[in-house]
């Protein structure tokens, strides 16, 4: 008889009961709701999980019920993590930047039972529940708290629930296709849409995350996860760093650039993960404050399109390695990251630099491609750009509950995302399809524009939309954030251009605005832009 592998389902217990049995002593530093600091380790992290897991058990709770969080990062919501995927239940956490409107729609849609949730969210909570049709067990993610009992009397607390369930829990083993978190998508257009992961797809997710030429989280590394937790699972860091082991430090609500460099230089971060907006405050207050970030050694950078200028001061001012990666809530959401083959070494200096500025390669269990209109596949030449599509082992197959048509191209999913790839498979964002400038019949990559922008020492930050032009159907107009105490002109700001692009493609018209409109995640809502300046190369 042939001898064979045991098989075991690929479940996420099994990541906190690793981190706890070979990581038990590993620090978790937590900032609560309230600015205190709290220090924890995995151990106990794993402890927590089994008593929440067995006591939402207990509340009669069935397999795939969906429990949702409106909680910051922090240490209860880490636990929570664990506990309601690892009992069989759906971990659904709530983007509470949403309008009440939408979440409303989202719990309702979820029809979530439970839902957990931070002081700071006591006042939405009161006023959604008479909204929400499906929950039944409101907690209060602390101990007892009177103003949270003035508001929603029927509340239940953390701290009080933990403790009616069983430390010796012991986890339940199925398969590993069962539903184990559900986020979101932003709702850019129309209500948002849900994403359903399972077990098996999170687990593969996480190995993906832990290669070399992804994130390759470490039990040497501090782990600064600055993109919430209510956001696509923290682009799926507590899982990775549950396998692999590291330390972490969940910044809480604070997320301002004050806070966050006092947090990288206290306990030694060395990898951080956010969004641009976030990375532009660090950098201003650690260029203020006089900080240098010995600890950091990278951050990965995703969400939206990194400008290159923020990469080289990472880079030269700060000695710290920017990881360009991209991703969606469809996809776990990672699906590139931007590491250097054996080959680049040889290239230029100003060369190798230039590579990193792209969104990267994907790893095993993701593959992309690009098509044309028609659906036909466009060469890998670096220059071609195309409508890109991926699958792979973490890639969405259906929303949920749904009767979405139309979803798969033939097994690939429609990022919708226009983009290029080269011959290595180093994949380029030049736009999202909706934002994509055409002019005149040529295309115009709005964020090749931004990237060029940003990078001028009198903005803050800027963007490039398309608004109706008499002749050439679209021109772009540059919205621009002047840096505090900077005046520039609009003919200073469209001759930076110079020598950077095509002069064709120079936006026609600078417009100042006080701050650009944001979405839930973080991304610059420009319908919002387009509608506000349709008019404005009539004027």
């Amino acid at each position: 008889m042939l001898g064979q592998m045991m098989t075991q389902p690929l479940l996420i217990s099994s990541l906190i009961e690793h981190a706890n049995h070979y990581h038990g002593q590993t620090e978790i530093i937590s900032v609560e709701t309230d600015g205190t600091v709290t220090e924890t380790n995995w151990a106990q992290v794993a402890e927590n999980a089994r008593k929440l897991a067995s006591a939402l058990t207990k509340l009669g709770l069935a397999l795939h019920d969906r429990i949702g969080t409106l909680a910051w990062n922090n240490r209860r919501h880490l636990e929570i993590y664990f506990a309601t995927s690892g009992a069989g239940f759906v971990c659904h956490t709530v983007n509470p930047r949403l309008f009440p409107e939408q979440l409303t729609y989202i719990i309702n849609h979820a029809q979530d039972q439970v839902l957990f949730f931070d002081a700071t969210f006591i006042p939405l909570v009161a006023a959604l529940k008479e909204h929400l049709t499906e929950v039944k067990h409101y907690v209060l993610m602390g101990p007892r708290n009177e103003d949270a009992i003035s508001q929603i009397p029927d509340v239940q607390f953390y701290d009080d629930l933990i403790e009616t369930g069983d430390a010796g829990f012991q986890w339940p083993c199925f398969d590993e296709n069962t539903a184990s978190s559900l986020c979101y998508t932003s709702g850019t257009t129309g209500n948002p849409k849900g994403v359903l992961y399972s077990h098996r797809s999170t687990v593969l997710h996480s190995f993906g995350s832990n290669t070399r030429d992804v994130i390759g989280f470490s039990a040497m590394d501090v782990v600064l996860p600055v993109v919430p937790m209510f956001h696509v699972n923290a682009w799926g860091s507590p899982y990775a760093c549950a396998m692999s082991g590291s330390r972490m430090v969940l910044p809480g609500p604070d997320l301002h650039g004050e806070a966050l460099v006092k947090l990288i230089d206290t306990y030694g971060v060395t990898l951080a993960m956010g969004v641009p907006t976030i990375w532009q405050g660090l950098l201003a207050y650690a260029e203020q404050s006089g900080s240098k970030l010995e600890s950091l050694g990278r951050t990965v950078i995703g969400g939206a399109a990194c400008p290159p200028s923020m990469i080289e001061t990472f880079r030269e001012t700060y000695r710290v390695e920017t990881i360009h990666a991209w991703g969606m809530t469809e996809m776990s959401p990672l699906g590139t990251a931007n590491h250097p083959l054996a080959k680049h070494g040889d290239l230029p200096v100003d060369a190798q630099h230039t590579l990193r500025e792209s969104q990267g390669r994907p790893c095993f269990g993701v593959e992309l491609k690009i098509v044309n209109d028609d659906g036909k596949e466009l060469p890998n030449d670096g220059e071609t750009q195309g409508d890109l599509l991926v699958r792979g082992y973490w890639v969405l197959d259906s929303y949920f509950q749904t009767q979405d048509q139309g979803l798969l191209q033939d097994g690939w999913f429609a990022t919708g995302d226009v983009a290029t790839i080269d011959p290595d498979g180093y994949m380029t964002v030049c736009d999202r399809s909706k934002d994509i400038i055409k002019s005149g019949g040529e295309w115009i990559s709005s964020v090749e524009l931004e990237n060029i922008a940003v990078a001028h020492p009198k903005l803050a930050t800027a963007a490039v939309v398309g608004v109706p032009h008499p002749k050439w159907d679209e021109r772009p107009i540059l919205v621009a954030v002047k840096a505090d105490g900077e005046d520039p002109t609009e003919e200073e700001l469209l001759a930076f251009f110079d020598g950077k692009i095509a002069k064709w493609q120079v936006p026609d018209k600078v417009v100042f605005t006080d701050a650009l409109p944001l979405n839930a995640t973080g991304k610059v809502l420009k319908r919002n832009l387009r509608a506000e300046f349709a008019n404005v190369l009539d004027e």
